[in-house]
């Protein structure tokens, strides 16, 4: 079987990490929640790996640290539910830490991946 470019990024196979750990921690939410944090975490979990994937189809580098850069802001939306899902009590302070810290990792990546295309433009 064939890996795509985007299946070798580390930042992809974390983000897919943490796509898969905001589904497990979401499944606990209230299901009151269903149509309002559980629905934006997931989808925002989800641009994040998509826009990876999509922009690493594309031809020009111009193009590819576009999607990068829009998987850098899915990230920071997912920041954001993180910390409201924290301060109402839907997630406990480890596992707030924890996505916390997979978020900043995961940032960090994108941004070199971002500096890197624009580099070789």
């Amino acid at each position: 079987m064939y890996t795509y470019s985007f299946e070798k990024l580390e930042v992809w196979v974390e983000v897919k990490k943490l796509s898969k750990d905001i589904y497990t921690i979401t499944s606990k939410f209230s299901p009151d929640e269903k149509f309002g944090l559980t629905s934006q975490l997931r989808r925002a979990s989800i641009s994040i790996c998509s826009n990876i994937a999509e922009g690493s189809a594309r031809k020009t580098n111009k193009d590819k640290a576009h999607f990068t850069i829009m998987a850098f802001s899915s990230a920071f939306e997912v920041l954001n539910q993180i910390i409201i899902s924290y301060e109402l009590d839907f997630i406990n302070l480890k596992e707030y830490t924890a996505l916390r810290e997979q978020i900043e990792s995961i940032t960090n990546k994108l941004n070199a991946l971002r500096n890197s295309h624009q580099i070789n433009e």
